[in-house]
Protein backbone atom coordinates (compact mmCIF):
# COMPACT_ATOMS: atom_id res chain seq x y z
CA UNK A 1 0.00 0.00 0.00
CA UNK A 2 1.29 3.53 -0.86
CA UNK A 3 2.26 5.59 1.99
CA UNK A 4 -0.61 8.16 3.19
CA UNK A 5 1.50 11.75 4.10
CA UNK A 6 -0.98 14.60 5.14
CA UNK A 7 1.17 18.11 5.16
CA UNK A 8 -0.43 20.34 7.56
CA UNK A 9 -0.15 24.49 7.31
CA UNK A 10 -2.05 27.40 8.45
CA UNK A 11 -2.26 30.67 6.57
CA UNK A 12 -1.41 33.32 8.69
CA UNK A 13 1.39 34.84 6.77
CA UNK A 14 2.86 32.91 3.59
CA UNK A 15 5.54 31.40 5.23
CA UNK A 16 3.87 28.65 6.50
CA UNK A 17 2.20 27.79 3.56
CA UNK A 18 5.91 28.09 1.70
CA UNK A 19 7.58 25.93 4.35
CA UNK A 20 4.67 22.87 3.78
CA UNK A 21 5.22 23.33 -0.60
CA UNK A 22 8.83 22.81 0.41
CA UNK A 23 8.40 19.57 2.28
CA UNK A 24 5.93 18.30 -0.20
CA UNK A 25 8.37 18.66 -2.91
CA UNK A 26 11.19 17.15 -1.08
CA UNK A 27 8.97 14.01 -0.36
CA UNK A 28 7.66 14.15 -3.97
CA UNK A 29 11.50 13.80 -4.82
CA UNK A 30 12.62 10.98 -1.99
CA UNK A 31 9.29 9.20 -1.88
CA UNK A 32 7.76 9.79 -5.91
CA UNK A 33 5.08 6.81 -4.97
CA UNK A 34 3.90 8.89 -1.73
CA UNK A 35 -0.12 10.04 -1.69
CA UNK A 36 -0.01 13.39 0.01
CA UNK A 37 -2.04 16.03 0.74
CA UNK A 38 -0.81 19.38 1.65
CA UNK A 39 -4.01 21.43 3.52
CA UNK A 40 -4.28 24.51 4.38
CA UNK A 41 -6.45 23.66 7.89
CA UNK A 42 -8.16 27.32 8.36
CA UNK A 43 -9.50 26.27 4.79
CA UNK A 44 -11.57 23.65 6.42
CA UNK A 45 -13.29 26.15 9.54
CA UNK A 46 -15.75 28.90 9.44
CA UNK A 47 -15.78 32.36 8.13
CA UNK A 48 -15.34 33.62 12.07
CA UNK A 49 -12.33 31.71 13.22
CA UNK A 50 -10.21 31.92 9.97
CA UNK A 51 -10.79 35.77 10.40
CA UNK A 52 -9.77 36.02 14.25
CA UNK A 53 -7.11 33.50 13.82
CA UNK A 54 -5.28 34.32 10.36
CA UNK A 55 -7.11 37.45 9.16
CA UNK A 56 -6.51 39.22 13.00
CA UNK A 57 -2.88 38.73 12.84
CA UNK A 58 -1.82 40.55 10.11
CA UNK A 59 -4.30 43.41 11.41
CA UNK A 60 -2.06 43.29 14.33
CA UNK A 61 1.38 43.46 11.79
CA UNK A 62 -0.05 46.29 9.76
CA UNK A 63 -1.96 48.39 12.78
CA UNK A 64 -0.31 47.37 15.71
CA UNK A 65 2.90 45.51 15.51
CA UNK A 66 4.12 46.61 19.05
CA UNK A 67 1.00 45.01 20.54
CA UNK A 68 1.91 41.56 18.36
CA UNK A 69 5.09 41.60 20.06
CA UNK A 70 3.72 41.98 23.42
CA UNK A 71 1.50 39.11 22.94
CA UNK A 72 4.10 37.25 21.73
CA UNK A 73 6.45 37.93 24.16
CA UNK A 74 3.66 36.77 26.87
CA UNK A 75 2.47 33.78 25.74
CA UNK A 76 6.36 32.60 25.69
CA UNK A 77 6.72 32.78 29.34
CA UNK A 78 5.12 30.72 31.94
CA UNK A 79 2.43 32.40 33.59
CA UNK A 80 -1.16 32.51 34.19
CA UNK A 81 -2.03 31.63 30.56
CA UNK A 82 -0.28 28.23 30.93
CA UNK A 83 -1.10 27.48 34.52
CA UNK A 84 -4.93 28.16 34.64
CA UNK A 85 -5.99 26.40 32.24
CA UNK A 86 -5.59 28.54 29.10
CA UNK A 87 -4.18 26.14 26.93
CA UNK A 88 -6.55 23.47 27.27
CA UNK A 89 -9.25 26.66 26.53
CA UNK A 90 -7.48 27.12 23.46
CA UNK A 91 -7.62 23.50 22.55
CA UNK A 92 -11.13 23.13 23.24
CA UNK A 93 -12.07 26.39 20.73
CA UNK A 94 -9.85 24.82 18.05
CA UNK A 95 -11.47 21.19 18.53
CA UNK A 96 -14.64 23.24 18.38
CA UNK A 97 -14.53 25.40 15.03
CA UNK A 98 -11.99 22.69 13.23
CA UNK A 99 -14.36 19.78 13.10
CA UNK A 100 -14.08 18.99 9.57
CA UNK A 101 -10.05 19.03 9.89
CA UNK A 102 -10.75 16.22 12.80
CA UNK A 103 -12.75 14.19 11.14
CA UNK A 104 -9.92 14.26 7.92
CA UNK A 105 -7.60 13.36 10.41
CA UNK A 106 -9.77 10.41 12.09
CA UNK A 107 -11.50 9.32 8.75
CA UNK A 108 -8.74 8.16 6.60
CA UNK A 109 -5.46 5.55 7.58
CA UNK A 110 -2.83 8.16 7.84
CA UNK A 111 0.61 6.86 7.62
CA UNK A 112 2.51 10.12 9.06
CA UNK A 113 1.63 14.23 9.67
CA UNK A 114 4.12 17.11 8.85
CA UNK A 115 3.22 20.39 10.60
CA UNK A 116 4.42 23.84 9.65
CA UNK A 117 2.14 25.48 11.53
CA UNK A 118 1.71 25.18 15.56
CA UNK A 119 -2.54 24.98 14.98
CA UNK A 120 -3.14 21.21 13.34
CA UNK A 121 -0.19 19.84 15.70
CA UNK A 122 -2.21 20.83 18.84
CA UNK A 123 -5.10 19.66 17.84
CA UNK A 124 -3.76 16.37 17.04
CA UNK A 125 -1.50 16.50 20.23
CA UNK A 126 -4.94 16.99 22.35
CA UNK A 127 -6.68 14.32 20.42
CA UNK A 128 -3.89 12.08 21.11
CA UNK A 129 -3.95 12.54 24.70
CA UNK A 130 -7.53 11.78 24.49
CA UNK A 131 -7.66 8.40 22.67
CA UNK A 132 -8.95 9.52 20.02
CA UNK A 133 -6.15 9.42 17.15
CA UNK A 134 -3.07 7.15 17.47
CA UNK A 135 -1.08 9.03 14.55
CA UNK A 136 2.87 9.93 14.44
CA UNK A 137 3.20 13.15 14.21
CA UNK A 138 6.13 15.93 13.23
CA UNK A 139 6.62 19.83 13.85
CA UNK A 140 8.80 21.42 11.94
CA UNK A 141 9.10 25.17 13.37
CA UNK A 142 9.67 28.14 10.91
CA UNK A 143 11.67 30.86 12.69
CA UNK A 144 14.92 30.96 14.00
CA UNK A 145 13.60 30.60 17.74
CA UNK A 146 11.23 28.48 18.61
CA UNK A 147 8.30 30.02 20.99
CA UNK A 148 6.38 27.99 23.03
CA UNK A 149 3.20 27.75 21.33
CA UNK A 150 5.23 25.28 19.36
CA UNK A 151 4.94 22.49 21.69
CA UNK A 152 2.47 20.27 21.50
CA UNK A 153 2.87 17.10 23.33
CA UNK A 154 3.02 13.77 22.41
CA UNK A 155 4.54 14.26 19.05
CA UNK A 156 7.68 12.48 18.37
CA UNK A 157 9.68 15.25 16.34
CA UNK A 158 10.66 18.86 16.50
CA UNK A 159 12.74 20.02 13.80
CA UNK A 160 14.05 23.91 14.75
CA UNK A 161 16.26 26.18 13.07
CA UNK A 162 18.95 27.01 14.91
CA UNK A 163 20.27 25.26 18.12
CA UNK A 164 18.39 27.87 20.34
CA UNK A 165 15.60 26.53 19.32
CA UNK A 166 16.24 22.99 20.93
CA UNK A 167 17.24 24.76 24.03
CA UNK A 168 14.09 26.53 24.08
CA UNK A 169 11.95 23.19 23.74
CA UNK A 170 14.05 21.47 26.36
CA UNK A 171 13.06 23.84 28.28
CA UNK A 172 9.73 23.55 28.06
CA UNK A 173 9.90 19.53 28.77
CA UNK A 174 10.54 17.99 24.77
CA UNK A 175 12.55 15.10 25.50
CA UNK A 176 16.38 16.10 24.07
CA UNK A 177 16.02 12.62 21.56
CA UNK A 178 12.61 13.94 19.88
CA UNK A 179 14.45 17.24 19.08
CA UNK A 180 16.43 17.85 15.42
CA UNK A 181 18.13 20.44 14.33
CA UNK A 182 17.83 20.42 9.93
CA UNK A 183 17.21 24.00 9.41
CA UNK A 184 13.90 26.30 7.86
CA UNK A 185 12.56 23.78 4.80
CA UNK A 186 12.66 25.94 1.48
CA UNK A 187 12.24 25.52 -1.92
CA UNK A 188 14.45 22.64 -3.06
CA UNK A 189 16.02 25.00 -6.09
CA UNK A 190 17.68 26.34 -3.38
CA UNK A 191 19.89 23.41 -2.57
CA UNK A 192 21.11 23.92 -6.21
CA UNK A 193 23.98 26.04 -6.72
CA UNK A 194 23.53 28.75 -9.60
CA UNK A 195 25.77 30.98 -10.91
CA UNK A 196 25.29 35.20 -10.66
CA UNK A 197 26.23 34.91 -14.14
CA UNK A 198 24.01 32.80 -15.84
CA UNK A 199 21.16 34.12 -13.35
CA UNK A 200 22.12 37.89 -14.34
CA UNK A 201 22.04 36.51 -18.15
CA UNK A 202 18.58 34.62 -17.74
CA UNK A 203 16.62 37.16 -15.72
CA UNK A 204 18.31 40.54 -18.13
CA UNK A 205 20.71 41.97 -15.81
CA UNK A 206 23.49 43.45 -16.91
CA UNK A 207 25.53 42.63 -13.90
CA UNK A 208 28.15 45.01 -14.35
CA UNK A 209 27.66 46.78 -11.18
CA UNK A 210 26.61 45.91 -7.77
CA UNK A 211 22.88 44.07 -7.51
CA UNK A 212 20.50 44.83 -4.63
CA UNK A 213 17.50 43.33 -4.62
CA UNK A 214 14.61 44.80 -2.52
CA UNK A 215 11.45 42.36 -1.09
CA UNK A 216 8.44 42.76 0.14
CA UNK A 217 6.93 39.39 0.64
CA UNK A 218 4.50 37.85 -1.73
CA UNK A 219 1.24 40.12 -0.81
CA UNK A 220 3.97 43.25 -1.45
CA UNK A 221 3.34 45.06 2.04
CA UNK A 222 5.80 47.23 4.03
CA UNK A 223 7.68 50.74 3.29
CA UNK A 224 7.88 49.22 -0.73
CA UNK A 225 8.68 53.45 -1.62
CA UNK A 226 10.52 54.72 1.16
CA UNK A 227 12.95 52.01 1.01
CA UNK A 228 12.96 52.15 -3.54
CA UNK A 229 13.60 56.15 -3.23
CA UNK A 230 16.09 55.56 -1.10
CA UNK A 231 18.03 52.86 -2.52
CA UNK A 232 17.89 55.53 -5.26
CA UNK A 233 19.94 58.28 -3.25
CA UNK A 234 23.09 55.38 -3.22
CA UNK A 235 26.20 57.35 -4.92
CA UNK A 236 27.40 54.25 -5.95
CA UNK A 237 25.98 53.11 -9.42
CA UNK A 238 23.59 50.14 -8.56
CA UNK A 239 21.68 47.83 -10.31
CA UNK A 240 18.31 47.53 -7.97
CA UNK A 241 15.52 45.15 -8.24
CA UNK A 242 12.30 45.28 -6.34
CA UNK A 243 9.76 42.41 -6.21
CA UNK A 244 6.33 44.05 -5.15
CA UNK A 245 4.87 41.04 -5.24
CA UNK A 246 1.20 40.70 -5.98
CA UNK A 247 1.02 44.71 -5.06
CA UNK A 248 -0.18 45.96 -8.47
CA UNK A 249 -0.65 49.14 -7.35
CA UNK A 250 2.93 49.79 -5.95
CA UNK A 251 4.52 48.17 -9.20
CA UNK A 252 3.19 50.45 -10.94
CA UNK A 253 3.63 53.46 -8.87
CA UNK A 254 7.47 52.10 -8.59
CA UNK A 255 7.51 52.01 -12.76
CA UNK A 256 6.52 55.36 -12.96
CA UNK A 257 9.42 56.96 -10.32
CA UNK A 258 12.28 59.09 -12.21
CA UNK A 259 15.37 57.12 -11.98
CA UNK A 260 18.77 58.71 -11.74
CA UNK A 261 20.90 58.08 -14.79
CA UNK A 262 23.40 56.22 -12.63
CA UNK A 263 21.03 53.15 -11.36
CA UNK A 264 19.84 50.88 -13.56
CA UNK A 265 16.01 49.63 -12.16
CA UNK A 266 14.21 46.58 -12.57
CA UNK A 267 10.21 46.59 -11.14
CA UNK A 268 9.15 42.85 -10.77
CA UNK A 269 5.80 42.04 -10.05
CA UNK A 270 4.70 38.53 -8.21
CA UNK A 271 7.35 35.81 -9.32
CA UNK A 272 8.52 32.35 -9.08
CA UNK A 273 11.71 33.42 -9.94
CA UNK A 274 13.20 34.72 -6.70
CA UNK A 275 16.29 31.98 -6.37
CA UNK A 276 17.56 33.58 -8.98
CA UNK A 277 17.38 36.49 -8.21
CA UNK A 278 18.46 36.22 -5.15
CA UNK A 279 21.61 33.96 -6.53
CA UNK A 280 22.30 36.65 -8.49
CA UNK A 281 21.44 39.48 -5.78
CA UNK A 282 24.95 40.74 -3.54
CA UNK A 283 22.68 42.05 -1.09
CA UNK A 284 18.49 41.75 0.01
CA UNK A 285 16.74 44.61 1.54
CA UNK A 286 14.53 42.65 3.02
CA UNK A 287 11.99 42.11 6.65
CA UNK A 288 13.35 39.10 8.49
CA UNK A 289 10.83 36.47 7.69
CA UNK A 290 12.13 32.59 9.07
CA UNK A 291 11.59 31.51 4.85
CA UNK A 292 13.10 34.75 3.15
CA UNK A 293 16.32 34.70 5.50
CA UNK A 294 16.52 30.82 4.99
CA UNK A 295 16.44 31.96 1.60
CA UNK A 296 18.55 34.43 1.68
CA UNK A 297 21.40 32.58 3.69
CA UNK A 298 21.55 29.61 0.98
CA UNK A 299 21.92 31.95 -1.48
CA UNK A 300 24.95 33.30 0.24
CA UNK A 301 23.55 37.23 -0.36
CA UNK A 302 24.36 39.36 2.80
CA UNK A 303 21.10 40.82 4.30
CA UNK A 304 19.72 44.40 4.79
CA UNK A 305 17.11 44.24 7.70
CA UNK A 306 14.44 46.42 7.38
CA UNK A 307 11.25 46.87 9.60
CA UNK A 308 11.06 43.52 11.65
CA UNK A 309 7.86 42.80 13.40
CA UNK A 310 8.67 42.63 17.03
CA UNK A 311 8.13 38.93 18.16
CA UNK A 312 9.75 36.29 15.42
CA UNK A 313 10.91 38.95 13.29
CA UNK A 314 12.85 40.59 16.11
CA UNK A 315 14.42 37.11 17.31
CA UNK A 316 15.38 36.21 13.79
CA UNK A 317 17.13 39.75 13.19
CA UNK A 318 19.28 38.69 16.83
CA UNK A 319 19.94 35.49 15.32
CA UNK A 320 21.56 37.22 11.99
CA UNK A 321 23.40 39.73 13.64
CA UNK A 322 25.03 37.21 16.14
CA UNK A 323 26.13 35.68 13.20
CA UNK A 324 27.68 38.56 11.25
CA UNK A 325 25.20 37.71 8.77
CA UNK A 326 23.12 41.23 8.24
CA UNK A 327 23.12 44.55 9.36
CA UNK A 328 20.18 46.22 10.69
CA UNK A 329 18.42 49.71 9.67
CA UNK A 330 16.83 50.73 12.74
CA UNK A 331 15.36 53.97 10.95
CA UNK A 332 15.28 54.42 6.80
CA UNK A 333 16.63 57.04 6.82
CA UNK A 334 19.44 55.69 7.19
CA UNK A 335 19.69 52.89 4.64
CA UNK A 336 21.40 54.46 1.79
CA UNK A 337 24.53 55.29 4.33
CA UNK A 338 23.92 51.60 5.69
CA UNK A 339 24.30 49.94 1.80
CA UNK A 340 27.09 52.47 0.51
CA UNK A 341 29.50 51.74 3.56
CA UNK A 342 29.02 47.68 2.95
CA UNK A 343 29.44 48.34 -1.03
CA UNK A 344 32.29 50.59 0.24
CA UNK A 345 34.07 47.73 2.38
CA UNK A 346 34.14 44.79 0.12
CA UNK A 347 35.96 42.61 2.81
CA UNK A 348 32.74 43.27 5.09
CA UNK A 349 30.72 42.44 2.22
CA UNK A 350 32.40 39.36 1.18
CA UNK A 351 32.77 38.04 5.09
CA UNK A 352 28.58 38.74 5.65
CA UNK A 353 27.82 36.77 2.64
CA UNK A 354 30.27 33.79 3.72
CA UNK A 355 29.09 34.14 6.92
CA UNK A 356 25.61 33.51 5.31
CA UNK A 357 27.14 30.25 4.07
CA UNK A 358 28.17 29.24 7.26
CA UNK A 359 24.95 29.05 8.88
CA UNK A 360 22.52 27.97 5.46
CA UNK A 361 20.53 24.89 5.69
CA UNK A 362 19.74 24.89 1.82
CA UNK A 363 18.85 21.35 2.20
CA UNK A 364 16.59 21.26 4.54
CA UNK A 365 13.46 20.21 3.55
CA UNK A 366 15.28 16.94 2.22
CA UNK A 367 16.73 16.47 6.08
CA UNK A 368 12.82 16.79 7.58
CA UNK A 369 11.50 14.10 5.16
CA UNK A 370 14.48 11.97 5.95
CA UNK A 371 14.23 11.99 9.34
CA UNK A 372 10.79 11.93 9.41
CA UNK A 373 10.28 8.70 7.38
CA UNK A 374 12.62 7.02 9.96
CA UNK A 375 9.77 7.23 12.22
CA UNK A 376 7.86 4.54 9.84
CA UNK A 377 10.56 1.80 9.78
Amino acid sequence: MALRVLILSASVGAGHLRAAQAVELALREIHPDAMIQNLDVLELTNAAFRRLYGRAYLDLVHKAPHVLGYIYDMLDQPGWFTHNGGDRLRQLMEQLNLKPFIDLLTSQPWDLVLNTHFLPASIIASLKNENRLQLPHVTVTTDFDTHRLWVNQPCERYFTAAEEGKINLTAWGVPVGDIILTGIPIHPVFAQPKSRQDCCQRQGLSGDRPLVLQLAGGFGVGSIERIYQSLLTVEQPLEVMVVAGRNVKVRQQLETRACPPRHRTHIFGFTDQIDELMAAADIIVSKPGGLTTAETLARGAAMVIVDPIPGQESRNSDFLLENGAAVKVNNLSTLAYKVSSLLADPGRLRQIQDNACRIARPRAAFDVVQRSLELLS
